[in-house]
């Protein structure tokens, strides 16, 4: 079956069309260039309607340990949100921390077709698989966590060569069935179970005598030599902490040249200046990341209102829980692989931090030159519900409604910020690099992002609209592998969407020292911690889509 979305203005950044009329067609799901005589069986009329790729998600907590603890702590989020079901969708709730199949649903909705969960524990993977699993409507996919589990500390503080610890990480990519590899606090959330309550980028963890430089340096490394697309995901030290910018611009360095994404960067970009001695720091953050082109960013914006944080990084979440809003958080551990944290939080625009922390993340925003390294998240839910993107789309397009915004904040805020005298706009062209084609490059997703023959048929099409969160906020129409999903911003029809992952080679004879550190130290048997591919099945709802590394050390 060949489809035509006719006449519609399209903005495809990885091919420099840049809000040109052109026709689009579909057959088995793939965006096509038919031959010239080719029937055309179905035809959408798309003239004076916006078309992109479906939109990416980089990261963003929708399933795992941690999003199920949210879950169950706030029973009154999901009171105050119920969704009803429909003659083809089933009934779910929750606003902050909502189920799976209203975490799908509302992501179509917006125009979504693929997301990514940041923060997988290799030794709960299997659960976060499940419940992605459970997510309909978009692709998915993980990043492993590493840097504070035992093996790799232990590899590292025993003088395993680089090439041993990139068999490890190789092993746990396949193990866990990710497609990258994500550092917290590294080292910090095993220093904080020797009683550690900071850590610094130059710090040795009183234990194991490594520091998060070492850690970074090591993981950055592993990524590049194995050829894994996506650069080490870092959330960097001293999350939060008054002048936390000076270690945030340490951790670009400790890559040495390499690439690396520093994640919700907001939440590190704070100085000290100031009576209150908190500040922003985010023209130097901006200025580092316009200097290196090896770094690219996702923002992890706040938005005001209630929400609940959701991080592994234990350190810093139980220095935080004296914030608790409802006071109710918790913290916990499994396999002494990492760690977990979840604090309720509500952020107020008359709060001067909080006011602060909101200016702090549209000035990145909107200092940062490059729009195919930055891009465009809330760090869900840590700093809002990912259902807030329309709202962000419009204060990074519209500088009117932003100044206006910016006067209902604390006023002294307001004043220690940059973000009045900034004028930039975002245009459609730049909204479409950040949500969909850059996303898609720095994942290696190279049929996902983009408009061209070839790519996966994930497109979304909207109505032009002065006010760009209605606008954002609910699409005319949203095409899943080819299919119509959603029309003026209503489901159509239920779909599961694939899993991603990332299968560099190895060494096998890694599984040796494996197999004695499960059997010695952990509760599981190692064949029972790796996922197999079948198990993706999900009753025919999904599949597992297997990407490869560029192969050892080939740069």
């Amino acid at each position: 079956m060949l489809i035509r979305l006719a006449g519609g203005t399209l903005y495809d950044p990885a091919h420099h069309i840049n809000g040109e009329i052109r026709d689009l067609y579909v057959r088995d799901g793939y965006i096509v260039d038919p031959e010239p005589d080719a029937q055309v069986d179905q035809t959408y009329d798309l003239r004076g309607k916006v078309v992109m790729a479906g939109a990416i998600d980089i990261h963003t907590h929708i399933g795992g340990g941690k999003v199920n603890i949210a879950r169950a702590m706030l029973p009154e989020d999901h009171a105050a949100a119920p969704v009803a079901r429909s003659a083809f969708t089933r009934s779910g709730s929750g606003h902050a921390a909502p189920s799976t199949l209203t975490t799908g649903y509302r992501y179509a909705q917006m125009g979504y077709t693929a997301c990514f969960e940041p923060a997988v524990l290799p030794s709960n993977a299997r659960q976060a698989h499940l419940e992605l699993g459970d997510t309909p409507m978009v692709d998915k996919g993980g990043y492993a966590m590493l840097g504070s589990d035992e093996l790799l500390l232990h590899m590292m503080q025993t003088g395993a060569d680089q090439s041993a610890i990139n068999d490890y990480v190789a092993w746990t990519l396949q193990a866990s069935q990710c497609l990258g590899i994500k550092v917290v606090n590294p080292g910090g959330i095993s220093a904080f179970k020797f009683n550690q309550r900071e850590l610094d980028l130059d710090e040795e963890a009183a234990h194991h005598g490594i520091t998060p430089r070492d850690i970074v340096r090591t993981l950055t490394r592993a990524v590049h030599d194995l050829g894994i697309a996506h650069p080490l995901h870092v959330h960097a030290s001293n999350l939060g902490v008054p002048g936390n910018f000076t270690s945030t611009l340490q951790t670009m360095e400790a890559a040495e040249g390499l690439p690396i994404h520093l994640t919700h960067i907001q939440f590190h970009s704070y100085g000290t200046e100031g009576k209150r001695r908190f500040s922003s720091s985010a023209a130097e953050i901006a200025e580092a990341v316009n200097r290196m082109p090896n770094v690219s960013m996702d923002v992890g914006q706040i938005m005001f209102g209630q929400t609940v944080t959701a991080s592994g990084d234990t350190m810093h979440q139980y220095a935080n829980h004296r914030h608790a809003h409802p006071h109710k958080w918790m913290c916990m551990d499994i396999e002494c692989d990492a760690g977990c944290g979840v604090v309720p939080f509500r952020y107020r625009d008359k709060n001067f931090v909080n006011a602060l922390q909101w200016a702090i993340g549209l000035e990145l925003f909107l200092s940062v030159d490059d729009p195919w390294r930055v891009f465009l998240t809330t760090d869900h839910p840590n700093g809002a519900p990912f259902t807030s993107y329309p709202h962000l789309v419009r204060l990074l397009m519209d500088r009117s409604f932003r100044n206006d915004m910016l006067e209902q904040i604390h006023p002294a805020a307001a004043a220690h910020s940059r973000l009045g005298s900034l004028d930039r706009e975002y245009d459609l062209y730049e909204i479409a690099v950040m949500t969909r084609a850059g996303p898609a490059r720095v994942l290696g997703l190279e049929d996902h992002g983009h408009l061209g023959a070839g790519a996966v048929a994930d497109i979304t099409v909207y109505t032009p609209d002065a006010d760009r969160e209605r606008m954002f906020g609910t699409p005319a129409y949203v095409f899943k592998d080819g299919e119509l999903i959603v029309r003026d911003g209503e489901l159509e029809k239920v779909v599961w969407g694939r899993t991603h992952t990332v299968h560099p080679d190895y060494d096998p004879s890694i599984s040796k020292q494996l197999r004695r550190y499960f059997e010695r130290f952990q509760t599981v048997r190692m064949e029972n911690f790796m996922i197999g591919a079948d198990e993706f099945s999900n009753d025919g709802h999904g599949e597992l889509v297997v990407h490869h590394g560029r192969g050892r050390n080939d740069t």
